[in-house]
């Protein structure tokens, strides 16, 4: 059976629901400090937004795991560190998604890459809430199911925070903190660690 919370149902993404999938992943990402230094222009965002997780969750589908809930109310987009990788960014066409912001996108890409640990893990590349939605349990839920896979084989999770409500979020959730990592003029992100739990 697929975990479950009192009010959360988490499954297995599929293609079939990549176009409310993109649209929860587009919202969730307009408001924040990483959105505002990517894409300063908040008419630019939106549209540029869509495009780029559009290709985020394709590439997600392809090569990783997407998790959802049953309404389609969060998405969260994992890669499995321990084996060899899907093609670098190289491999979506980056600048035909962010347009005039492709250098800013690319940028993000190589800083969190160099920052990236080299210890096998399951890296959250993403993870989204419909906004109408937040402090609700969702987004706990729906990475818990994660966890407890990751858990059961003994596996790290690492991710990286945009916000300190999310990195107070992931705290709690077992989560440590490492080196922040600080983006050329602009905001701090806090790169974070979760050693599998042994029960």
């Amino acid at each position: 059976m697929p975990p479950t919370t009192p009010a959360v149902t988490v499954r297995r993404a599929t293609h079939d629901d990549a176009a409310a999938l993109t649209t929860v992943l587009a919202e969730a990402f307009m408001p924040g400090p990483v959105g505002d230094w990517l894409i300063p222009n908040l008419a630019h965002r939106r549209t540029v937004h869509h495009r780029y997780f559009a290709l985020m969750l394709h590439r997600g589908l392809q090569h990783g795991h997407v998790d959802t809930t049953t309404d389609l109310s969060a998405v969260a987009i994992w890669y499995d560190r321990t084996q060899p990788q899907p093609p670098s960014s190289a491999d979506y066409d980056l600048a035909q998604a962010t347009d005039i912001y492709t250098h800013r996108f690319a940028l993000l890409d190589a800083t969190f890459e160099a920052a990236h640990p080299r210890e096998p893990h399951h890296y959250l590349a993403f993870v989204a809430v419909d906004p109408t939605r937040h402090r609700t349990g969702i987004g706990t839920a729906l990475l818990t199911a994660h966890h407890d896979l990751l858990d059961h084989t003994g596996t790290p999770a690492y991710l990286e925070a945009s916000n300190a409500r999310n990195r107070d979020l992931y705290l709690r959730l077992g989560y440590t903190l490492q080196t922040p990592i600080t983006l050329p003029d602009g905001p701090t992100l806090w790169p974070m660690w979760r050693p599998p739990t042994i029960s």
